[in-house]
């Protein structure tokens, strides 16, 4: 926001996207909408949920982490940004887009990386690569100064000491604080979750269904993606299912730690593991796992669209696109557990014990 404040204070005539991706509720978005409209720039609503949600179903069905093992929802967040947008500001006649990602940082090479990509005759404008940006707003106490003098709405979570960037598909939390290698992470104020102690004692089942490789249901939420991830991120939350806390590289050769929040995904990474192992065989698993290395790492660096990650997502395609069934989770106080799974798949499934491990059973349905 205190970058369309400083395009503001320069004349810069601006037409503000406001993309719901499912961070935060559609009242505070439409306020901000409406303070930007009474200050005298334009400003739409856009609503991006069912995008976002698709890319969180890839990102589960590629298997498309980052290091330490955290889900790439900023990521993707950015693609959908850019992918979704930049046709609704070519028809609206902009010439060019502006966000307010901090210089040198990895969401300014996302967005100039998918821009080019995606809409490259629209110029990007990088506010805080510009001196008199800088110059007006030196660090982020001058930037909430500016935003709350203006009566623009913050985002839940974020202020001057610490800013939370939330979608459907989870949260990243952000602070120099938090950067300390030194302080623990119960520092940190989840978003959306409970800590696993805060849980309820007694366990939820969950049943997780699948079908042509994809998520088709969680406890009777139907195929929609955003339904499901809906249901998913209640549960997660809920149980204090949803930490992440790493030292990740950067896409400018640092490291730096980061703290994610994905309580929906963190709930079904565990029943499309099972599903997985049941229905790949061992070259197809080991191929499925270095492909999922390569998207995570594309997907974090805003290469996603690229012809290796194209074909990556091809050659999975290929392992998991038919297929299906079901998994039972039980899920209590920050464990997930699985209870029982149905697998249609295609795998051979030796029944040691049970029929003095020399005989071996072909079927259209394995039960765990």
């Amino acid at each position: 926001m205190a970058a369309g404040v400083w395009l503001h204070e320069m004349s810069v005539p601006t037409r503000h996207y406001i993309a719901d991706i499912g961070q935060s509720g559609r009242t505070g978005m439409d306020a901000l909408a409406a303070r930007l409209r009474r200050l005298g720039d334009e400003a739409v609503v856009v609503d991006l949920r069912s995008p976002m949600a698709a890319a969180a179903s890839d990102l589960l069905r590629y298997g498309a982490r980052h290091d330490g093992g955290y889900w790439n929802t900023t990521g993707a967040a950015r693609l959908v940004l850019v992918g979704e947008l930049a046709p609704l500001m070519r028809a609206d006649g902009c010439r060019m887009f502006a966000h307010g990602c901090v210089g040198g940082g990895n969401d300014q090479r996302r967005f100039a990386r998918y821009g080019a990509q995606a809409a490259p005759e629209l110029a990007v404008i990088e506010p805080w690569t510009d001196p008199r940006a800088l110059e007006r707003f030196p660090d982020r106490k001058a930037m909430l100064a500016a935003v709350v003098e203006r009566g623009l709405p913050l985002d839940p979570g974020s202020g001057a000491e610490r800013s939370t960037d939330a979608n459907l598909a989870g949260v990243s939390h952000e602070s120099a604080e938090l950067e300390d290698l030194e302080t623990p992470v119960s520092r940190l104020d989840p978003r959306w979750s409970a800590w696993p102690g805060q849980g309820p004692a007694e366990p939820e089942t969950v049943t997780v269904g699948f079908r042509d490789g994809r998520v088709a249901d969680v406890d009777g939420s139907g195929p929609d993606p955003v339904a499901w991830m809906t249901r998913a991120n209640a549960i997660g939350a809920r149980h204090g299912v949803w930490l992440r806390d790493v030292v990740e590289r950067r896409i400018i050769g640092t490291v730096c730690r980061g703290v994610y929040e994905a309580p929906g995904l963190e709930v079904l990474g565990p029943a499309w593991t099972r599903i997985l192992q049941a229905s790949l065989d061992a070259p197809g698993r080991e191929l499925y796992d270095r492909l999922a290395a390569v998207l995570g790492a594309a997907m974090y660096e805003a290469r996603w669209l690229e012809p290796a990650a194209q074909a990556a997502r091809a050659a999975i395609d290929r392992l998991v696109g038919d297929v299906g069934g079901s998994v039972t989770l039980s899920v209590r106080r920050g464990v997930v557990q699985v209870e029982r799974t149905e697998v249609t798949g295609r795998v051979e499934q030796q029944t040691r014990f049970g029929s003095g491990g020399n005989r071996w059973s072909e079927v259209a349905a394995v039960r765990t």
